[in-house]
């Protein structure tokens, strides 16, 4: 049997690797090139590349830093951040990364999903919905960086992302995410249970157990940040990838 995918998540923030806790206090944590030598040097399964500048700064992707990033890659990489054309799609997924990311794009402008999916295909098509507790009670979904809710449930939203063509769904839980304290399994096994897609779980992973509750959970792959750029209590910065060994007993 295949055992489910385990992928490290890349913050990327002007040209540099950064990790934060509930996406706030980013700190550089070194250069992506190096990481995705590592992570090709552990046999990664896959890697996620998220630029958390793009939206904000109203720019474009640094097509350059990603294309070369991608040519150093040995495993599939998905890439996120300031993707609202097509155009920019094509340029992203011709510059040799698998699949594309949509966040903000997703709840701004829905049809470049479907646009993207029929022209590359659902698999090479991602939507990110970013979930935190509301003030009003329940769990909202959140875009641009975590900074806008958007009154949409999380269940209902990704039954709309899969009917406009997505393939997949990274689901991360806004309060657990850089904690390192376990996933929001209640989510992921709401969202996981209402939709046909893969749903990768993200947000909290801190050990090898937490990624066995979020596949028990009905997760399809688990995603990290914090577990695979930090180690020991003080959070010492040290890329790093479980073995497949230690993967294979989860």
């Amino acid at each position: 049997m295949i055992r489910p995918r385990v992928i490290p998540i890349l913050l990327l923030q002007d040209g540099g690797l950064v990790k934060g806790e509930k996406f706030k206090k980013h700190e550089y944590v070194g250069d992506p090139i190096n990481a995705v030598k590592i992570f090709n040097d552990s046999y990664a399964d896959e890697i996620s590349l998220l630029d958390i500048d793009c939206t904000a700064n109203n720019r474009e992707p640094n097509y350059a830093l990603i294309k070369e990033v991608a040519s150093e890659a040995f495993m599939p990489m998905s890439y996120g951040g300031g993707l609202n054309k097509i155009e920019q799609v094509r340029k992203i997924l011709h510059s040799g990364v698998e699949k594309v990311i949509f966040n903000t794009s997703a709840f701004q402008n829905r049809d470049l999903i479907t646009q993207t999916a029929r022209e590359f295909g659902s698999s090479s098509t991602v939507v990110s919905i970013d979930v935190k507790g509301s003030l009003f009670g329940g769990k909202k979904v959140f875009v641009a960086n975590g900074k806008k809710a958007t009154g949409q449930d999380p269940v209902s939203f990704a039954r709309k992302m899969e009917a406009l063509g997505a393939g997949e769904v990274i689901l991360t839980a806004i309060d657990k995410e850089g904690t390192m304290s376990g996933y929001d399994t209640d989510l992921i096994r709401q969202v996981a249970a209402a939709v046909n897609i893969p749903v990768i779980a993200n947000g909290g992973a801190g050990k090898l157990s937490h990624f066995k509750e979020a596949f028990q959970a009905g997760a399809a792959a688990a995603a990290a940040g914090s577990m695979f750029v930090f180690v020991g209590s003080i959070k010492g910065v040290l890329i790093n990838y479980p073995t497949e060994e230690q993967l294979n007993s989860i």
